[in-house]
């Protein structure tokens, strides 16, 4: 019976995510939002809304700072559950 319903969620979400990636844009889409509007802000407003002297640097610790704050926990997260199920008891 668990194998039935593992079976059956599995479907399910795989089928979820399907129609989620069939909504994505067409890849390297040059008519894409995410390539007519950002690049050109963070180009063009990222000195001055940063302080910054590097675009990179401003766009990672500025405009992306939360998302690579939760990114850099999850890899944190991970590294401490790899090293308690290598430890030796």
């Amino acid at each position: 019976m668990k194998k039935i319903l593992a079976f059956i969620i599995t479907i399910t979400l795989s089928f979820i995510l399907l129609l989620g990636v069939m909504d994505l844009p067409t890849f390297g889409d040059f008519e894409n939002p995410a390539n007519n509007l950002v690049y050109e802000y963070y180009i063009e407003n990222s000195v001055r809304d940063t302080g910054a002297t590097n675009i990179v640097t401003g766009i990672i610790l500025d405009y992306r700072a939360f998302d690579t704050f939760v990114e850099s926990s999850v890899l944190f997260t991970a590294a401490v559950v790899v090293i308690i199920l290598l430890k030796e008891k």
